[in-house]
């Protein structure tokens, strides 16, 4: 967005924003795109290599389908759509050109914002359902894995829908653009339709899924620590706590600052704010924000692995069949020429 035709305040003279940020602005869309480019090489392949393997193993060898396993799926689905974009993205941010048509550039940046938010509500579903299965034991027993299911589709769906205005702001009449992401123009609303979408992302997005994950937390801590609910064992009290602390954890580290930076972001973009140093401070922190969020795509399968006890005993096992059948086969080849 360019700052032309803003008037900043500084001090007690009016500042023209053309003139104060415009080589800072252009030195850092540069650096912006190396950010980006780099960025997104290093959690390529890790965030490939790490969901692809949690959905096999957590769809084909694990049979029970009991603690938020179904809400991992989705929530390693949600990641990995995100993934696969990124090759798309390191070519438009190496090349600084988008050869390959309007649709699929809105595609993928209606992608990166689907995943954001499906991941955050899909941490929050398995924090309630890990805090209300330890606090209702028996309610767990009778809990069927279609209800799992059927709230998965919910979330698809509501996430789906809320996020289709990040790429209505950004579509253009011009089809023949051969910009993209960051570059996309961001179309201007009045200031009672930007502050209610504004409040909305927030408070939906952000506020009340970090409040539930907290309570969860505290539900947890406070039967730990009390005694209470007899039935679940201490360890089973500990795994979990640990499970909501983790995903609190990625949460905060990966959405709170873009959530924090983007109710600054969408002010500056809507001219808002005005004072040319906090437009700068903000437009440069954006990607970063950016960056964090999408680093959520390595963190997750984490959750999977140390916090689930089948998990890892699927993997060992599957690993360790595989191992004994390349051993195998290398004894019978060895045999075969002697």
């Amino acid at each position: 967005m360019s700052f032309q035709n803003v008037s900043c305040l500084g001090g007690n003279s009016s500042i023209n924003c053309s003139v104060c940020p415009k080589e800072n602005m252009t030195s850092w869309g540069h650096t912006m795109d190396q950010l980006y480019t780099f960025f997104y090489l290093i959690i390529f392949i890790p965030g490939l290599l790490g969901n692809s393997l949690a959905l096999l193993v957590l769809c084909r060898f694990i049979r029970k389908k009991t603690k938020a396993i179904i809400f991992m799926i989705n929530l390693a689905i949600a990641d990995l759509l995100h993934v696969l974009s990124l090759p798309l993205r390191i070519y438009y941010y190496f090349n600084h050109t988008w050869p390959f048509g309007k649709g699929l550039c809105l595609l993928c940046f209606y992608l990166k914002y689907l995943n954001m938010y499906a991941g955050i509500v899909f941490l929050v579903c398995i924090s309630i359902q890990r805090c209300a299965f330890l606090m209702h034991p028996f309610c767990a027993k009778k809990w069927k894995r279609r209800y799992d299911v059927r709230i998965s589709a919910a979330v698809w769906l509501v996430v789906g829908l809320c996020c289709s205005p990040f790429i209505l702001m950004r579509s253009s009449s011009d089809s023949s653009s051969k910009s993209c992401f960051k570059d996309l123009p961001t179309r201007k609303l009045n200031l009672k339709l930007a502050a209610t979408m504004m409040a909305f992302a927030e408070l939906l997005g952000f506020v009340i899924p970090l409040a539930v994950i907290i309570f969860c937390s505290y539900r947890i801590t406070q039967s730990l620590c009390s005694g209470l609910q007899a039935q679940q064992s201490e360890s089973d009290k500990r795994k979990a706590l640990r499970m909501v602390l983790v995903c609190t954890g990625v949460f905060l580290f990966c959405f709170a600052p873009y959530h924090i930076n983007f109710l600054l972001y969408l002010m500056v973009s809507q001219d808002v704010i005005t004072n040319c140093p906090m437009r700068l401070v903000v437009k440069h922190f954006h990607p970063i924000s950016l960056c964090m969020a999408s680093l959520s795509c390595c963190l997750n399968p984490i959750i999977y692995y140390f916090l689930t006890t089948e998990f890892r005993q699927q993997l060992s096992r599957h690993g360790s069949s595989v191992l004994r059948g390349r051993l195998m086969s290398l004894e019978s080849s060895s045999s075969f020429r002697e």
